[in-house]
């Protein structure tokens, strides 16, 4: 198995990535739908709880900083029962892989390349994600580090363009403020948390093991879900301050439309390209990881020495389960609300606290 370490200014570049995902283009729209112009206020208390989920993750590896999560799990569980826990956190991790590669061929095929067949498109994403893979965590983590300021640039002329004449926003967009009943911002708090935090359980099979400063890659866990979560709660507001939350709400992709409305001094229009520029960027990422974590995991379970070569067969896999995993967008859309924010749960939120038990309870029995 790989040696490689990574900083951890590259682990907060990499979680700043993987946390904003997908989420960039779908979430305000999701958000919308729950809690209309509030939706906003449930990404701030999202990104708290996020917070929150990371000092868990943090006391996950600081129990075993040499071990992943996989290793973690047949340390405490016991090697067979460690074994089955871990096969289900890979299939996890793999769904997630396969689910995402959906979004990319359903986005590019419905807004960017309509004449392209999705399965061309998910033949090549997938080729370009088993290469970085193949290639190991460091190459992964310098690519980030190099594309990180591309993203940063165009996040920023985004967010400049709305805010140059002719204003594009309207505040009445976001009144009245706290309209929203309680269990519609629950709900709206818990979608978010399940799509933007919940997820980076999958980061403890690089985190603490693969950094080579766990103590500063500590401070940065939490430096980058806090710079995601800004993001991204600027992302929802200006889509509402913009759109709306009504027409936010019935967009599947909302901010790419936010994108398309920019119209700066009659000069500077329809910059949607930025908006898929970086979306493609954060999603390859979280991608890669996803699909890491699946092959590093596999490995770990069945005592391989090497993963790279899992990479092959599960990439083909991954593309022959994206054409089959949903019918429609519709589909996916629903499964994102209903059975997601439960499924993520188990693994992001469940699993972390029965580890900690496990792990309490062993100490005090050999204290006794």
């Amino acid at each position: 198995m790989e040696n490689f370490k990574i900083s951890a200014r590259q682990f907060a570049i990499l979680v700043i990535l993987f946390s904003i995902g997908t989420t960039i283009l779908v979430i305000p729209g999701v958000m919308a739908q729950e809690a209309k112009q509030d939706a906003w206020i449930a990404a701030v208390i999202g990104t708290g709880i996020g917070l929150l989920l990371v000092a868990l993750y943090i006391a996950v590896g600081r129990m075993f900083p040499t071990k992943t999560l996989v290793e973690i799990n047949e340390t405490l569980f016991g090697k067979w029962l460690g074994k089955a826990v871990s096969l289900t956190f890979i299939l996890f991790t793999l769904y997630s892989t396969v689910q995402l590669l959906f979004y990319v061929g359903s986005f590019l095929t419905t807004q960017i390349m309509p004449d392209t067949p999705i399965e061309a498109i998910h033949i090549l994403f997938a080729c370009i994600l088993i290469m970085g893979v193949r290639l190991g965590l460091e190459p992964l983590a310098r690519s980030a580090e190099l594309l990180f300021p591309i993203f940063v640039f165009l996040f920023i002329v985004l967010v400049t363009s709305i805010f140059l004449p002719p204003v594009q926003f309207k505040f009445e967009n976001i009144q009245p403020v706290f309209e929203t009943g309680i269990k519609p911002m629950i709900h709206a708090v818990f979608l978010f948390t399940s799509i933007f935090s919940l997820p980076l359980i999958v980061l403890l099979m690089v985190f603490p093991v693969s950094v080579n400063q766990p103590k500063a890659a500590e401070k940065n866990f939490f430096i980058g879900i806090l710079i995601g979560g800004i993001c991204l709660i600027i992302i929802i507001a200006l889509n509402i301050l913009v759109l709306g939350a009504d027409s936010s709400a019935r967009q599947t992709f909302p901010s790419y439309l936010l994108a398309r409305k920019l119209n700066v001094g009659d000069f500077l229009q329809r910059i949607e390209a930025i908006m898929a520029i970086m979306w493609i960027i954060t999603i390859y990422f979280k991608m890669a990881f996803y699909f890491y974590a699946t092959v590093i995991g596999l490995a770990q379970t069945l005592n391989m020495k090497d993963y790279r070569p899992l990479t092959l067969p599960f990439g083909i896999i991954l593309v022959s389960l994206s054409l089959l995993i949903h019918p429609n967008v519709i589909h996916s859309a629903t499964f994102d609300k209903e059975i997601w924010p439960l499924y993520a749960s188990t693994y992001g939120l469940v699993l972390p606290i029965l580890l900690l038990a496990i792990n309490v309870f062993r100490k005090k029995i050999h204290q006794k």
